[in-house]
C-alpha cells in the first residue's frame, strides 16, 4: 500500500504534499514520544502522532518513514511544513483519534497480504 491510496481510504487531508505519494507503507507506528519513536519504529512506518512541532519531520526523516499522519484534526505548525517540503516527507492529518486510526491502518496493511 502507498501513501496516495492510504490518503483516500481513510480520508486524510494531505498537508505536505511534496512527499512521493506513490511511497510504499511496510507497517506502523504510533506514538508521540521522539525518543521511543526513534527506538522502535521502522524504515517505510507511516507514523500517527499527535505531535504538530518541526521535529517529527527530523525523526521520520532519520528513520526514513513513509510519512506522517496528525490525529484529532491537529494541524502542523508552519515550520513543520516547510521542513517536511525539505526533507520530501508526507504530512496528512485526520479527524480520528490516534487509537481509531491505528487499528484503520492496521487493517488496511493487513489487507494488502
Amino acid at each position: 500500500m502507498n501513501i496516495e491510496t492510504i490518503i483516500k481510504e481513510l480520508n486524510l487531508k494531505l498537508r505536505s504534499a511534496t512527499g512521493d505519494l506513490k511511497k510504499n507503507i511496510s507497517g506502523g507506528y504510533t506514538g508521540d514520544l521522539l525518543s521511543d519513536v526513534m527506538a522502535n519504529s521502522h524504515e517505510g512506518d507511516i507514523w500517527i502522532t499527535r505531535q504538530v512541532h518541526q521535529n517529527i519531520v527530523a525523526v521520520a526523516s532519520l528513520k526514513d518513514h513513509a510519512g506522517i499522519i496528525l490525529i484529532n484534526s491537529c494541524e502542523p505548525a508552519k515550520d513543520t511544513l516547510e521542513r517536511a517540503a525539505q526533507e520530501n516527507i508526507p504530512i496528512m492529518v485526520s479527524d480520528l483519534s490516534a487509537f481509531e486510526l491505528s487499528g484503520k491502518v492496521y487493517d488496511l496493511l493487513a489487507k494488502k497480504d
